[in-house]
């Protein structure tokens, strides 16, 4: 796959989750390069309505190609969904696509600082106007903080020997470049699990400083109950996860959605019959979609995507719905 280009994951399968109904209105909360976007607006009628969101500027310029009526775009947060949407006058949705990560672009371009092949700022933000460069955070956490970052947002198991040596680093001259962070988490962490002797050794600290610069977690825990919300009986929710991490969010949000418990297993062991129970809002929608070995050949880099899907029931929304849903 050449740098630069952006082939969307799971294609046919997230569109086809979304069930899309010709006359519908549609979220794309991620647009990216707007694989999905087209390919749900060739589903949609004449009066289909397709809303798109994204943070990142690129998104933006590749959004204004797309000279469709039925399409509008917004840069914006997952957080400032709602907002947008009652900005343009609507109160409900029949489907949302999430396609978390980061897109192919963003990899591939040096000056965004999310890769570890070539040399480029230690940004990290996908949305440069907004919140602080990884530099920036490198530039003035502790020790501790940086541990807990490495540790909760990496799963790096020698997380707090790098942060030790970005401090030790530090006090020599400032941590402002991608390879400079590289190299110094390469001396930290002189070994690794048999299992990742082909993974270069900081690729689970630049994810911990990617997902914690752009609040990743926080935003999509404050997104899915809002969707769900915003969603009509029968609308779909769909969502394509790249980590373990985000995929432990959603996995549980929709489990705690779609049974009339809560999920909760002590509420569940309590001798009351489900039919007195409130109705679940969600129903899940078959089991979890990976890509196929075709599509993993095809593009490497769907090989840790995991699509989940869900539909709104007609049973009200429950009062603590909106609870915290991370886990983390």
């Amino acid at each position: 796959m050449p740098d630069g280009v952006h082939v969307p994951v799971l294609l046919e399968e997230a569109v086809a989750a979304l069930n899309v109904r010709p006359e519908g209105t549609y979220v794309d909360a991620t647009f990216g390069r707007g694989g999905h976007a087209r390919r749900i607006l060739g589903l949609l009628g004449p009066a289909g309505r397709l809303v798109a969101l994204d943070r990142d500027p690129h998104a933006e310029i590749a959004a204004a190609a797309i000279g469709d009526p039925r399409f509008v775009f917004r840069r914006a947060w997952f957080s400032d969904l709602g907002a947008v949407l009652a900005d343009l006058g609507l109160d409900a949705i029949d489907g949302a696509l999430l396609d978390l990560g980061i897109s192919s672009p963003q990899i591939d371009d040096p000056a965004r600082g999310f890769s570890l092949r070539a040399d480029g700022p230690l940004d990290m933000r996908m949305d440069p106007a907004r919140g602080e460069s990884a530099a920036a955070f490198l530039a003035r956490a502790d020790v501790r903080e940086l541990t807990e970052v490495i540790r909760d947002y990496g799963e790096e198991r020698f997380a707090q020997s790098v942060a030790r040596a970005i401090v030790a680093a530090r006090a020599v001259a400032p941590v402002v470049r991608t390879r400079q962070l590289a190299g110094i988490v390469a001396q930290a962490v002189r070994t690794r699990p048999r299992g990742d002797r082909s993974q270069d050794p900081a690729t689970r600290t630049f994810q911990a400083l990617r997902i914690y610069v752009n609040r990743e977690l926080t935003e999509l825990a404050l997104i899915l109950p809002r969707v769900v919300r915003l969603l009509k009986p029968g609308g779909r929710l769909a969502v394509i996860s790249f980590h373990s991490l985000e995929d432990r969010i959603v996995k549980r949000f929709l489990a705690r959605s779609s049974q009339p418990y809560g999920g909760d297993p002590q509420v569940a062991r309590l001798p009351i019959a489900e039919a007195a129970l409130p109705g679940a809002p969600l129903q899940k929608v078959g089991r979890a979609i990976r890509p196929s070995e075709r599509e993993i050949a095809s593009n490497p880099r769907s090989r840790s995507a995991t699509l989940r899907v869900a539909e709104r029931t007609s049973h009200p929304i429950p009062a603590d719905f909106d609870a915290d849903v991370t886990g983390t």
